[in-house]
């Protein structure tokens, strides 16, 4: 059985959050939306998210952070940092580990768009986890 393909959302700004999963949304594809990464990690849907989007600089656990987690755990979805600080970003750009795009805020939403659709395009090549 394949898998939901989910664009997961991390934002602690809950405007930006609902901003980009309507955005995420309007595209046809199925958005979910967290505040925190632990709520994230918490949650039912790390498994099938195929693309995730998240801020670097949040209370608890950073972005980069997550990722280094998620990649230790198995879970190697493309990520999209997004970020209102970058000269603070943890994030290293010459670090391959799932990576598509640091964009500093505010950023376009249509290069949001293109990057998410590269994202689940790489994550279509990969087999599904069940």
């Amino acid at each position: 059985m394949a898998k939901t393909r989910i664009v997961a959302i991390i934002d602690d700004d809950a405007s930006i959050r609902e901003a980009i999963e309507d955005l995420v949304s309007s595209l046809g594809m199925v958005a979910c939306a967290f505040e925190s990464a632990e709520e994230f990690l918490s949650s039912r849907k790390v498994d099938d998210t195929s693309c995730l989007i998240t801020d670097e600089q949040m209370p608890g656990m950073k972005g980069h952070e997550l990722q280094r987690y998620l990649r230790t755990h198995g879970h190697e979805m493309p990520i999209i940092f997004i970020t209102a600080f970058p000269e603070k970003c943890g994030y290293d750009r010459n670090e391959p580990a799932g990576a598509v795009a640091l964009l500093e805020k505010p950023f376009d939403g249509g290069t949001l768009v293109n990057y998410v659709r590269d994202a689940m395009a790489r994550d279509a090549g990969r087999d599904a986890r069940c």
